[in-house]
């Protein structure tokens, strides 16, 4: 795996970026599934995603065993996300309870960052063969929050079909599958009623204050 990270950050770095005129475009309303992963660690998760790229509403479920090196670990996570709000609520539906958190860094990986760096344009597959390749658009930039990097990979479209955060303790991969360009139950992204007046909770420094910590 470590090989497969190496080999993937020499193509982008050495990538010949020479339309500067490139700008990041927009993710457009997504349902489908998320999977993030930490090499380092080899722990996973995956769930059910719904997202409202324009409101910047993230609703994310998982029922999935976080699988790594050392043990497996069953995390049940039902969140919904205001990015714009930079808040998080966590819903336990059965108990009809619910945790209002801060969200300490802006980091969403379901979009391109606005300064973000074009690298290049790679093709998955054939790019010889009609229907056999799968054109992405590669971009980078930081996230100086997290004192990390990030690598994002789109398709023609704008679907984020992978990215990657790496620092200098961590690497993450995050992957999106079975996307759907809709948003199929706009219920979800509505905070529940015994979710709302919800103070916000005090966190100790450095838990769930990222996206990619709420996961690993």
């Amino acid at each position: 795996m470590y090989a497969a990270v190496t080999v993937f950050l020499f193509m982008c770095w050495t990538a010949t970026a020479t339309a500067d005129h490139h700008q990041p475009c927009h993710t457009p309303n997504m349902t489908g599934v998320i999977s993030v992963s930490e090499i380092r660690s080899g722990a996973t998760h995956s769930g059910d995603f719904t997202y409202d790229s324009v409101a910047k509403k993230l609703r994310l479920r998982t029922s999935v065993t976080a699988h790594s090196h050392i043990k497996n670990v069953t995390k049940n996570l039902d969140l919904l996300i205001f990015f714009e709000e930079g808040v998080l609520y966590d819903i336990d539906a059965k108990n009809q309870s619910c945790e209002k958190k801060t969200l300490r860094s802006a980091l969403n990986t379901l979009e391109i960052p606005p300064k973000s760096t074009f690298l290049s344009k790679i093709t998955l597959g054939s790019a010889t063969v009609a229907g056999e390749g799968l054109v992405l658009s590669v971009w980078m930039g930081p996230v100086p929050d997290l004192k990390a990097n990030y690598i994002v990979s789109v398709t023609n479209g704008c679907l984020p079909l992978s990215s990657m955060y790496f620092s200098d303790t961590t690497t993450n991969i995050i992957s999106l599958m079975q996307i759907e360009t809709e948003i199929k139950d706009p219920d979800l992204l509505t905070l529940p009623s015994f979710c709302e007046g919800e103070a916000v909770e005090e966190m100790p420094e450095g838990t769930a204050d990222s996206f990619l910590k709420l996961f690993l």
